[in-house]
């Protein structure tokens, strides 16, 4: 039998293509790209639930940080640096600037941008709310980190375990720029991520701006470079891209310059700061991870099953190499940095914090993937253990959230003043710190006549304002016959020896001129009412008059090495 030599039509058309036959059971036959418009379907289902599982990721640690940080928000005082915060945000904007000319200039972004906030509310929801706005920023963006750098299930539990972190929840309700700072590190961090596999310049445009507004909210901040040079270090990156981050990371320290150098005259802020060690550490591991054993012996162990060897691509960043400096650099140069220079203190590197939960959430995802038959349900699982890590440490969230875990309470020290206090009576503030709590809490002062102070807060462009100088003291106490005392605690010690002048006449004319017959103490205060001395002999060895006979009642004003340091 001949076979037709006849050609198929479409085998005269070179370009057409033959018909498509239908697989079995299909109804509508191949597409032009040869998919099934059930495998279409298939495929927009995948990725419809790839994107919410990505969006709850994300959304639930930000909604867990916001429960934990507006949690006892109004806790009914506020502490000294939040006093700071509270009183110079409320100035106009000329007196902010006049002030961070003298002082707090590292603040000085953070002030203007709390002005708005406290100008048309003022009070302390309103003045801790960005910060716990901030922690849930980062808490977001440190799920987003361990969603583009692992899967959703790491950002997932990396975003919750950051935001059960007490040090988290510590700082989510600071009137303080700290929480601010850790968003800002964390949002140049993710964009570190897409710009390093970008060859276009608007996102690093976006990382160097970020990185600059975070610097500007604190230079300590300033570290956080050296942990994402590391990190391109780590990853092998290709020459682009380190020109593009040294550019980034050059006008980032030319806007960051000007700030450096008026911080740099207001040294004596953190003269206070004592010298590092390994206790501090110590002390900073257990706050990065929460201090329970039970806590951190596990937290440990899975950040340690994150190193696990791996075939990262040249020029891949993966989730070790952006974590681990981050959590790493900026506490171990400043700590050592501050053996001999002390500048260390924990809340300067609270950005750093972000880096722990994607390690240990890593080394979780790890395990889960190596256990997939005892960890069937490895996502409910994840956050049934960070359920139980909330629960260990949920004392000391609930301890945080009351006044007493301040250094002190200046509502409390306004209420003792309401309560021993009456309008017209003469004040003496000792030190002129002291007058902190009268600026926060005016209502426990009002009407009382302050002896010492000589131009206000704002207007002399200082913290608590600018005193009266020992002659013109002098002078005015000479024509009192009684005056309170409203001491902080470390002034009523023996050791205290201050170095302003006008301090050291208000303690010599208390314990020559004066007598204490009563005494109010209470928490961050000390109230003593003066009454003058009717008799006085000339005093040998100063040859300024002194009672006869002497007095028998409370030691008088004396002090304490030196005072906790002004607003960090």
């Amino acid at each position: 039998m001949r076979l037709s030599t006849a050609r198929h039509p479409a085998a005269r058309h070179p370009t057409a293509r033959p018909p498509a036959v239908p697989r079995p059971g299909a109804s509508g036959g191949r597409t032009p790209r040869g998919r099934t418009p059930g495998g279409r379907a298939r495929r927009r289902a995948d990725r419809r639930r790839h994107v919410a599982g990505v969006v709850l990721s994300v959304l639930v640690p930000v909604l867990a940080m916001l429960a934990i940080g507006l949690w006892g928000l109004d806790r009914g005082g506020m502490w000294r640096d939040e006093a700071v915060t509270f009183q110079v945000a409320r100035r106009s904007v000329p007196q902010i600037w006049h002030l961070l000319h003298s002082v707090d200039a590292v603040h000085g972004l953070y002030y203007l941008l709390m002005h708005p906030v406290l100008a048309s509310h003022p009070g302390e929801v309103a003045l801790r709310l960005p910060s716990v706005c901030g922690a849930a920023a980062t808490a977001g963006l440190v799920a987003a980190l361990g969603v583009r750098l692992g899967r959703p299930r790491v950002g997932l539990w990396a975003g919750l375990l950051y935001a059960v972190t007490p040090m988290t929840g510590h700082f989510a309700q600071e009137g303080r720029s700290y929480a601010l700072v850790a968003a800002g590190a964390a949002g140049a961090t993710l964009l570190l991520v897409g710009a390093a596999r970008s060859t276009r310049p608007g996102p690093w445009f976006a990382y160097g701006a970020t990185a600059a507004a975070t610097c500007l909210l604190h230079e300590m901040a300033l570290l956080l470079l050296l942990a994402h040079a590391t990190t391109l270090a780590l990853a092998r990156v290709p020459a682009r891209v380190w020109r593009a981050w040294t550019l980034a990371a050059a006008a980032t320290a030319l806007v960051l310059a000007p700030l450096l150098l008026v911080s740099h005259g207001q040294a004596a802020q953190v003269a206070w700061l004592p010298r590092t060690g390994l206790a501090s550490a110590r002390r900073l591991l257990g706050l990065f991870t929460g201090p329970a054993r039970l806590v951190i012996v596990p937290y440990l162990v899975l950040a340690a099953l994150a190193f696990r060897p791996e075939r990262t691509p040249r020029g891949a960043l993966s989730l070790t190499s952006v974590a681990l400096p981050l959590v790493a650099v900026p506490p171990a140069v400043l700590l050592t940095v501050s053996h001999w220079w002390p500048l260390y203190d924990e809340r300067y590197v609270l950005y750093a914090l972000a880096g722990a939960p994607l390690l240990a959430a890593a080394g979780a995802d790890h395990l889960a993937a190596r256990l997939p038959r005892l960890l069937p349900h490895a996502v409910t699982t994840g956050v049934l253990a960070v359920t139980l890590v909330l629960a260990v440490q949920l004392p000391l969230l609930r301890a945080d959230r009351s006044p007493d875990r301040r250094p002190d309470d200046l509502a409390a020290v306004s209420a003792v003043a309401h309560r021993a206090l009456r309008p017209g009576d003469p004040v003496l503030f000792l030190p002129s710190l002291a007058r902190r709590a009268a600026l926060a809490y005016p209502k426990g002062f009002r009407g009382i006549r302050d002896i010492a102070l000589s131009v206000p807060a704002p207007a002399s462009g200082t913290l608590y304002g600018r005193e009266a100088d020992p002659a013109e003291l002098r002078r005015r106490l000479d024509g009192l016959d009684r005056v309170w005392l409203v001491a902080a605690p470390f002034a009523t010690r023996r050791a205290w020896s201050p170095a302003e002048a006008t301090e050291r006449l208000k303690l010599a004319v208390l314990d020559e001129r004066f007598e204490s017959v009563e005494r109010v103490v209470g928490r961050g205060v000390t109230l003593r009412l003066y009454v003058r001395r009717s008799t006085y002999i000339p005093e040998p060895r100063t040859g300024l008059p002194r009672p006869v006979p002497p007095s028998a009642g409370p030691a008088g004003p004396g002090a304490l090495g030196s005072p906790p340091g002004p607003p960090r």
